[in-house]
């Protein structure tokens, strides 16, 4: 019904860097969703979040700024919302104590890391699915955490996008699956060219597809310079994309874009280049297995 559909994830600020890297980086709630909502007037159907502090543009788990930004989109699209869960798994180690956390550090429990989704209940949400080395910090989810954040999303009835990072998150995302933490049908995302965790190459995205558990949706997506080829290898083969100021900044070498909705649109450009359309906010929810009314307000 959906084959030749594509799913356009909007990853609209992530956690690293500030308008000094690019005065249109969305910062303040109300900045966020009126790019996610500009984005979704050129394809984009789900709007990926993060949330930073107004004043100085760190990261910030704060429910007050997720609460804003959630409720500006809900009120003015019917885009589906997938919150992050990814805050709280920071670990800066002390060098000079090696049983200590030095300045930076953000490990939270599972209960801080999923009060938003469980209060907020959007459709989706990411979930983490293993550890890894992400720049000079190591970014932490044991199994224990993993599984514990997971029973809470399925008790809140929200949908879990399961962001695998390396072959070895494969094994942990199945885990889930088989202690029924995930319900079928299950939802992926590949997670490519993060330093330090699986490169941004055509073999390498294959290699992950091909390590998906019989029946998953998924989608891909690279950072970077590698955004728009792997968006592109992506959709050829037969997932879903993501792009964002989370990712990248440039629409091509040298030239960054003006703003999110910019992305979007070269995405959509790439997607009808091999002919492929954009899915509405609906028809994600048919494909995601959604229910089409359900929109939580």
């Amino acid at each position: 019904m959906h084959e030749n559909k594509t799913i356009i994830t909007l990853a609209v600020t992530g956690s690293i860097g500030d308008k000094s890297r690019h005065p249109a980086l969305p910062v303040t709630p109300e900045e966020i969703a009126q790019s996610a909502l500009a984005a979704c007037s050129q394809g984009a159907s789900i709007v990926h979040i993060h949330v930073r502090d107004p004043d100085t543009a760190e990261p910030s788990m704060a429910f007050e700024l997720y609460q804003e930004a959630f409720q500006r989109i809900r009120e003015a699209s019917d885009m589906l919302i997938n919150l992050t869960t990814g805050a709280g798994a920071r670990i800066v180690p002390d060098d000079a104590d090696p049983m200590g956390l030095a300045p930076g550090t953000t490990w939270s429990t599972p209960q801080r890391r999923t009060e938003h989704v469980v209060k907020l209940r959007p459709e989706i949400c990411s979930l983490d699915v293993g550890s890894m080395n992400f720049g000079p910090r190591v970014f932490a989810n044991a199994v224990p955490h993993i599984e514990d954040m997971a029973a809470r999303i399925q008790q809140a009835g929200v949908k879990p996008e399961l962001e695998v990072f390396d072959l070895g998150h494969m094994e942990i995302a199945r885990h889930l699956i088989h202690k029924g933490l995930v319900e079928a049908p299950p939802l992926f995302q590949l997670c490519l060219g993060i330093r330090w965790g699986m490169p941004a190459t055509s073999r390498h995205m294959l290699l992950m597809q091909e390590a998906l558990p019989p029946g998953a949706i998924w989608g891909g997506f690279g950072v970077g310079a590698a955004s728009f080829p792997m968006i592109a290898q992506s959709a050829l083969l037969g997932g879903h994309v993501r792009v964002g100021f989370e990712d990248n900044f440039y629409l091509r070498p040298g030239v960054a874009a003006n703003s999110n909705a910019e992305l979007v649109e070269k995405t959509v450009a790439i997607l009808r280049a091999l002919d492929k359309e954009p899915a509405s906010p609906d028809e994600a929810r048919q494909i995601l297995s959604l229910r089409v009314t359900e929109v939580h307000q």
